[in-house]
This record gives C-alpha cells, sequence and structure tokens, in this order.
C-alpha cells in the first residue's frame, strides 16, 4: 500500500446500491484507514483487490448509528456511518470498542474539512426513508445536531439485542455524554405517592411497553422494553421520567407498566382483553405445539391460560384447553394450576411450567400477544401541548363531511396521520368548545378517538383528532352485511361499551351515542366519537340524520320529554346501537317519523329484536331501556354482560 496504515481491521459492509436490508447485501470487508483515503478489500490488502475508498476530504461526518430500524441481518452489531459527498456508508463493527475507535479516528482526521455537516441523521435510511425523522430523501436535511468533537470512546452504546422471537428489537438509546450506562436500577416496592414524587424510600420503576420517539425538546423518548425510573405523575396521562443516563422528560402514562411481581401488563404472554373466541383464533394462527397466552376471564380477577396443542385425540387434530388458574384460600395468596404445584405469583406460575408439563397437556412453550400490538394514542401530542400550530399540518384527501364542517385527512409534522375536522362559521359554540378542549383531550382510552388539540388562533378553527382507516361503524357495517358473525358483532359492542365506561367513570356524557358517531381502525378495533360535541352544536345549524335537533331514535324518555341527560341515558342510546350493531346497520323505527317514535317510546314501546340476536344478547338491550333511568344497568356490568356472552358463560346478575 501506498500509505502506513492507521487502522486496519475486518468489517462488515452495507451495498450502497440495494434497498432492501437483506443479508445478502452485507459484505466482509478489510478496511484501511490511511492519512488520506479509506479503503477497503475484498480479502488481505496483499493478495486481493481493492473494493472501493472514500477520500478523506470528502468527508462530512461520521457518527454512530442508532438502530431505530429492527433487526440487523449481518454478524455485526455495531454499525457507524460515513456521510461523504451525496452518500452513506454503513459500516458494522464486531464490539462496540472497535467502533468507538474506528469513529474517533475518522472524526480526527475529518476535523478540518469545510464541508462538516451541522446536523446528521442518526438512524439509518430503509426502505425509502429516514427512520429517524421519516423523511423521505437521502438527501434530506439532517435532523440532530452534529458534534464533530465528541469523543465516542467515552460513551459507548448498549450492544443491540437479539429477538429470539423473530420480532424487531428495540432501537438503543440516545448516547450519553457521560462515561458507559449503570446498571438497571433494583425491582422497586409498589408505587406510591412518595416514591413517584421523590418522598423516600426506592425509587418505582416503569418499563416501556411501546416505542415512544418524543413530539418536544421536554419529552423523553422510550424504547421498547427499556426500564425508566418515576420522577413525577404530572396527571393521569403524563408522567415526568429518567433514563439511565439521568436524562428527564415528559412520557404518556399509557406507554408504560410499573416494574412489580405482580403487574402482568410487562409479559408479552399476558392479553388483558382477549376473549375465548379471540384468543383460540390467536392461537391457531401461530399453530404451534405449547403455543400459549394468559388472559382475564370473564369474571374479574380471574385469569386463565390458553394452550395450543396438536396432540389432541385424532388424526392431525388439534386443540386449545384453557385452564382457569386458581389461588389458595389462606394468606398470602398462591396460585396454581395443579394442587402439586403452588406458587407466589402467576410470572412464576408460568415460568415452572415453561419447562413442566406437570398436568398441562404440554408445556408452555411460544408466548403469542395481542394481533394489533400497535402503539395507542396519547392524550395530546405532548404534555400540555393542546393548542397546534397550524402550520405543521398538511392535508392530503378529504373524508367527508359532518355537522361541523368538512373532515379532511392530513399529517401533523409530516409524521402522524390526523383526522383534521373544519369547524364551518356559525356551526357550533367555538368559545365554550375551547375553552372545554382541554378537558376532552385527557380523556385517553384505547377505544376513544383520541382528541390531539385545536388551531384555535384563526378562523375557521380545527379540530386534531386520531384518525381511524375504516370509517364510521355505520358505513362498516353497510359494507360488510352478511359477512360478519356473532362473534364479531358482539365484539364491535363490547369496544363501544369499554370507552363508554371510560367516560361514565370520568363523569362525562356523551349525548349522540349512535353507529355513526363511532369509528373503525384498519385492526377492527371500535372507538366512540364526537363525545360531547353535541352540547356545543347551535340549534338553527345542527339536524341529525333523522332531520330532527336531537338524535330522536336514538334518545331515552327523559331525554325526549325534559331534555335530561345523564349516563343512563348514554345506557339507552347504547342500547340501540346494538341494536344497530345487529341489523348490520339499518335505521331504527325506520318506518316511522319522529311524532310516531316519540309517542311509541315514551308509551313504552320498544324495538324488536333482531334476527342476528340471541335472546342474551336482545336481554342486554332491552335492560338498557328500562323505562326509569334508576334501573338501567352501569356499562362496567354491560360490558362484563358481554364478555359473558362471549365467554359463552351465564351472564351476571345486575
Amino acid at each position: 500500500m501506498s500509505a502506513e496504515p492507521l487502522l486496519e481491521e475486518r468489517l462488515m459492509k452495507r451495498s450502497q446500491q440495494k434497498k432492501r436490508m437483506s443479508p445478502l447485501n452485507y459484505k466482509e470487508r478489510l478496511f484501511v484507514l490511511t492519512k488520506s483515503r479509506l479503503t477497503y478489500y475484498d480479502g488481505r490488502a496483499e493478495k486481493k483487490f481493492q473494493r472501493g475508498w472514500v477520500e478523506l476530504s470528502s468527508i462530512r461526518c461520521v457518527e454512530v448509528v442508532k438502530n431505530g430500524g429492527g433487526v440487523i441481518p449481518c454478524a455485526y452489531k455495531y454499525p457507524f456511518q460515513v456521510v461523504y459527498d451525496t452518500n452513506t456508508l454503513y459500516v458494522f463493527a464486531p464490539s462496540n470498542e472497535s467502533r468507538s475507535v474506528w469513529v474517533q479516528r475518522l472524526k480526527e482526521r475529518i476535523q478540518d474539512n469545510p464541508v462538516v455537516l451541522v446536523k446528521f441523521h442518526p438512524q439509518f435510511f430503509k426502505d425509502g426513508s429516514w427512520l429517524c425523522c421519516r423523511q423521505t430523501g437521502k438527501q434530506a436535511p439532517g435532523c440532530d445536531q452534529y458534534n464533530l468533537c465528541a469523543d465516542v470512546s467515552r460513551k459507548p452504546l448498549p450492544p443491540i439485542p437479539e429477538d429470539k422471537r423473530g420480532d424487531e428489537p428495540p432501537p438503543a438509546p440516545p448516547a450519553p455524554p457521560a462515561p458507559p450506562a449503570p446498571p438497571a436500577p433494583p425491582i422497586p416496592r409498589s408505587a406510591g405517592d412518595d416514591a413517584a414524587g421523590g418522598g423516600g424510600g426506592l425509587e418505582t420503576v416503569v418499563v416501556a411497553l411501546y416505542d415512544f420517539p418524543g413530539a418536544e425538546p421536554h419529552d423523553l423518548r422510550l424504547v421498547k422494553g427499556g426500564e425508566y425510573v418515576m420522577v413525577e405523575k404530572c396527571d393521569v396521562n403524563w408522567y415526568k421520567a429518567r433514563n439511565q443516563y439521568g436524562e428527564e422528560g415528559y412520557i404518556p402514562s399509557n406507554y408504560v407498566t410499573e416494574k412489580t411481581s405482580g403487574n402482568l401488563a410487562q409479559f408479552v404472554w399476558y392479553s388483558k382483553q382477549v376473549n375465548r373466541n379471540k384468543a383460540e383464533e390467536l392461537l391457531k394462527k401461530e399453530d404451534k405445539e405449547g403455543t400459549f397466552m394468559v388472559r382475564e376471564s370473564s369474571t374479574p380477577g380471574v385469569y386463565t391460560v390458553s394452550l395450543f396443542t396438536k396432540s389432541a385425540p385424532g388424526d392431525g387434530a388439534s386443540a386449545i384447553k384453557h385452564y382457569r388458574i386458581k389461588e389458595t384460600s389462606g394468606s398470602p395468596k398462591q396460585f396454581y394450576l395443579s394442587e402439586k404445584h403452588v406458587f407466589s405469583s402467576i410470572p412464576d406460575l408460568v415460568q415452572y411450567h415453561k419447562h413442566n408439563a406437570a398436568g398441562l397437556v404440554t408445556r408452555l412453550r411460544y408466548p403469542v400477544g395481542q394481533e394489533d400490538e400497535s402503539a395507542p394514542s396519547t392524550a395530546g401530542f405532548s404534555y400540555e401541548k393542546w393548542e397546534i400550530d397550524p402550520g405543521e399540518l398538511t392535508f392530503t384527501r378529504e373524508l367527508g363531511g359532518g355537522q361541523f364542517g368538512l373532515v379532511r385527512l392530513g399529517k401533523w409534522r409530516a409524521r402522524h396521520n390526523v383526522a383534521i375536522k373544519t369547524i364551518r362559521e356559525g356551526a357550533m359554540l367555538e368559545e365554550d368548545f375551547i375553552e372545554e378542549a382541554r378537558v376532552m383531550m385527557r380523556l385517553s382510552h384505547p377505544k376513544l378517538v383520541q382528541l390531539y388539540g385545536v388551531c384555535s388562533q384563526q378562523r375557521p378553527i380545527f379540530i386534531v383528532t386520531e384518525f381511524l382507516e375504516r370509517g364510521s361503524l355505520l358505513s362498516f357495517l353497510w359494507q360488510r352485511r352478511g359477512a360478519m358473525c356473532l362473534d364479531v358483532l358482539l365484539a364491535m359492542c363490547l369496544d363501544v361499551c369499554e370507552g363508554m365506561e371510560h367516560l361514565e367513570d370520568n363523569n362525562f356524557i356523551h349525548r349522540d351515542l349512535a353507529a355513526r358517531n363511532c369509528l373503525v381502525s384498519a385492526a377492527l378495533v371500535v372507538k366512540v366519537s364526537d363525545f360531547g360535541m353535541a352540547r356545543y352544536v347551535l340549534d338553527d345549524q345542527y339536524a341529525s340524520s333523522s332531520g330532527a335537533r336531537f338524535p330522536v331514535r336514538w334518545s331515552p324518555p327523559e331525554v325526549l320529554q325534559f331534555a335530561k341527560y345523564s349516563s343512563k341515558s348514554d345506557v339507552w342510546s347504547y342500547g340501540v346501537l346494538m341494536w344497530e350493531v345487529f341489523t348490520e346497520g339499518r335505521v331504527p323505527f325506520d318506518k316511522k317519523k319522529n311524532p310516531e317514535v316519540v309517542a311509541m317510546v315514551t308509551q313504552g314501546h320498544r324495538l324488536y329484536r333482531p334476527k342476528l340476536a340471541t335472546p342474551t344478547v336482545y336481554d342486554i338491550m332491552q335492560l338498557c331501556w328500562q323505562e326509569r333511568p334508576k334501573k338501567r344497568p352501569p356499562f362496567s356490568l354491560l360490558c362484563r354482560m358481554i364478555c359473558s356472552a362471549l365467554e359463552g358463560d351465564a351472564p351476571p346478575s345486575n
């Protein structure tokens, strides 16, 4: 070679010509750094031929790559990038120490270059976009400040873990400006106000259930599976937390769960809201001997292990067994599936039966979680962020119109899909609504359409909400007429009921619950929308689908006669919504005019039983249509009744 090498090592190189991150696109090369060039060879430099090089004078950035894109399909797991001219070379080192040496030495060599970047992309360019900021052009401006003089040898990133289940492992956390990270904090005692607020005792540790990139500078980035110390519970939806590098910021409360021995949510095998039929569907889909999940039973506080076996009687037959986890009567409580094997916690029970069938049809081998593991919506894009800059919104296409105005699909900061409602002038009491928007935004639940914020400093005002791909429940029912079974229809009703239970628990009244005001996600989850909005509709502008100034066909006697709304009037409307679901979208009292409907309902007439509704399901509807509001069951009981119907159990008594 023409120059004395400064560094020389076998590293992996990703092809710069291929778009896909396939194992075939990674080659081992001998990398040699000299005073003027970074050269890579096929084999030993003295025996093989040169494959390529980069002039050091053309390099604009050298930095580690944070793996936000999942599994790296090559043997070396410590990537760094060399940005030169208009290209990016991705190199993979065998260890963190090796990577640190290469990055630091390259940084030293390019300090006097006139073309060094101000900002760079800390993650990979993959599948046509940057994983860090979702910009689609390879030459898109960087999104993170680049520090040419930083000593990377003092801030190594942890190794990227292998995920034996085949899922994508979490991205590596941001590199700290301090020595290597300390070991994970010890498991704390149960959470309490003093622990969360720093009032003594061991600190509360939470585990991230999802990745959270953070929308604002004051947010803290979360990595799925990572552990964080609780600093403060700001409100029900947002916490302040600290990572292992001492960085603090706000995190959404529904993205984490407390790390304690009794908290099942931190385990991949636990599914909170999966009924028997859904569990069987998920386990059959995996089709592996010993596939299992632990789920809540229809009886509150009771758990069931659902287990798939191919060893059922019959040729090639398979079966799913459901084992209820039992508890001992003494104190402290203990758990068992077989009386011979008793454990102090459910995780201990699962761990034992992973290695020993001990009375089960097979041992617990492959955990299965819920099919839809997408991250939930947050209550606003960040803590205390409810006013949205309209300049951060882009509009893509029209979704339709509502009683307030046009609804369009858009994006916030070119990343998050949102539904944007443009409120036409005179359609609502704007000032009153804006005052209430903060309260409505805090109503965050997986079965409620999330209000993200408003653009209130302009006219017309915008309401920005979560976008659900399949549109209204009413139109979805019409599109799928004749194609849905009883369990699917019941599951839709349960989704709505769980959303309404949350509103009821927070003393919030919907006032206009109907299939047209529920939306369906891509994963077929039904969510309640437009809760509380009816209060702000101006009478001379609003007309319901029936032509009245309030939804007559969904209203109970006390609303029809006295305009008296409560959670119990919502229960009545929910019964009508169930009827809509089981008639696959028919209009209630469709052959009657509004005055006739009012007369019939106040005289005790009720909607007939739909053909698709079993007597048990129709009994639930009739409970919702009790004449006296106090006799109507709360949504919590309705949820249990529907769960029992899905499980095939006898419904709980009122």
